[in-house]
């Protein structure tokens, strides 16, 4: 039974639901075809990724292919209580409260396994963590799952490496459907989205921090650049700080760039990037936030503990008074400020990375006879097929090889 806020919320949910459902036309294509094949019929899926409407029309295609789909959050702050209560409405069993404390966040991804699923969608590790813990019992029909983001991988493949993978994985985040768009112009947009929402301040003018250049942080900078900010990235890898200097940006450590800073955004999946001795230098009225998967990229815990006094300035910004006089604002709490702060990436992004979802939950289906517990690539064809979803929705054309051009390319001859 479905473990939600307020049932009397769903209206409003299923009016942003709908919404989205309109501009996500490849898991249109793709919940076509599985209502007719039914590829999921008697089979239950967990999904744990942030609960908002993206996720619940996921939900709603998975059960269309014949699933029992049990549906939470992996985030208690990007949890929306109106669209739990209308996905649970609309018959998809739901366990997701949003800001509650990490005891009953933790209470509610146990209430989504309880179902003993067969397959699992993760974003983050927070499933797997359980399935190998707490949940161990849950795990007796799992076929295998779906990762959704960089952590949760950089930690399966740490899991697989030390033999503490309980089923086989698809590294869904390593998808080109999914990381080109989803990880670069969709935490471009989204987090700068939730920013000036969330601060209602100018980006253009101010000096941006940019920690990580994977593909998340190439987004974040590319659009703080374009809207006319003087963007600084820090890094730890040399080849990643040169690409971000070829693209027109300021190179430096984290200790040189709390002293220019106006904003900070985290995007490293790692954690302490920004910690007291940069909180010891940084500008007044300093905006921080983070756009990495957890919460420990900001050390927040020891900026509770240097401030003389906080104070919630806004909405999901809390303000730290230093010693000296200096404010220095925290948005969401530390937390993945695009979906603490904000609506998350857009839907035409999302209908690409669930698509590869839906489509990896597919093969994992079909292949679980021949599955060994490691972590699997996406295959080619899977990301081929959405790619061309997706072009034929925005009414796009694009060549194709003819078979000399074909067996040119694959060979060695010159001619």
């Amino acid at each position: 039974m479905s473990h939600i806020k307020d049932a009397s919320l769903a209206p409003s949910g299923r009016k942003k639901i709908e919404w989205v459902r309109r501009f996500m036309p490849a898991l249109t294509e793709i919940e076509n075809r599985f209502e007719k094949e039914q590829p999921f019929k008697g089979l239950r899926i967990a999904v744990s990724v942030h609960l908002e409407a993206k996720t619940a029309n996921l939900g709603l295609v998975l059960a269309k292919g014949g699933a029992e789909v049990y549906l939470t959050g992996c985030n208690p702050l990007s949890t929306q209580d109106d669209v739990a209560a209308a996905v649970a409405e609309m018959g998809i069993e739901t366990f997701g409260i949003h800001g509650v404390s990490a005891k009953e966040y933790e209470d509610l991804l146990v209430e989504t396994l309880a179902c003993h699923p067969h397959l699992i969608v993760d974003d983050g590790g927070d499933l797997i963590n359980l399935l190998n813990g707490r949940c161990k019992e849950y795990a007796d029909c799992l076929i295998g799952g779906c990762e959704e983001t960089t952590t949760g991988i950089h930690r399966l493949k740490a899991r697989e490496r030390d033999g503490a993978l309980p089923c086989p994985m698809m590294a869904v985040n390593d998808a080109k459907a999914k990381h080109y768009y989803d990880n670069k112009y969709g935490t471009g947009q989204s987090v700068w989205t939730a920013i000036m929402d969330t601060t209602n301040l100018m980006v253009a003018g101010k000096t941006v921090v940019v920690a990580g250049y994977g593909w998340c942080g190439q987004g974040t900078a590319m659009r703080a650049k374009g809207m006319g900010a003087d963007v600084v990235v820090t890094e730890i890898d040399p080849f990643k700080a040169l690409a971000a200097t070829m693209e027109g940006f300021r190179v430096m450590t984290m200790d040189e760039a709390a002293k220019v800073g106006d904003i900070f955004v985290t995007v490293t999946g790692c954690k302490d990037v920004i910690v007291p001795r940069h909180f010891e230098v940084m500008k007044d009225n300093a905006i921080l936030c983070n756009a990495g998967h957890f919460d420990c990229e900001i050390d927040i815990a020891s900026l509770r503990k240097v401030a003389i006094s906080s104070k919630e300035c806004r909405n999901n910004i809390v303000g730290y008074e230093m010693s000296d006089g200096r404010v220095l604002n925290v948005l969401g709490d530390g937390r993945l400020v695009n979906l603490a702060c904000g609506m998350g990436h857009p839907a035409e992004i999302m209908d690409m990375s669930f698509a590869v979802q839906a489509l990896s939950l597919n093969w994992l289906a079909e292949h679980k006879d021949e599955l060994t517990t490691k972590v699997y690539k996406v295959p080619d064809s899977i990301d081929d097929e959405i790619g061309h979803y997706k072009l034929g929705a925005m009414g796009l054309s694009i060549d194709k090889l003819t078979p000399e051009q074909e067996e040119y390319l694959s060979g060695w001859s010159v001619d």
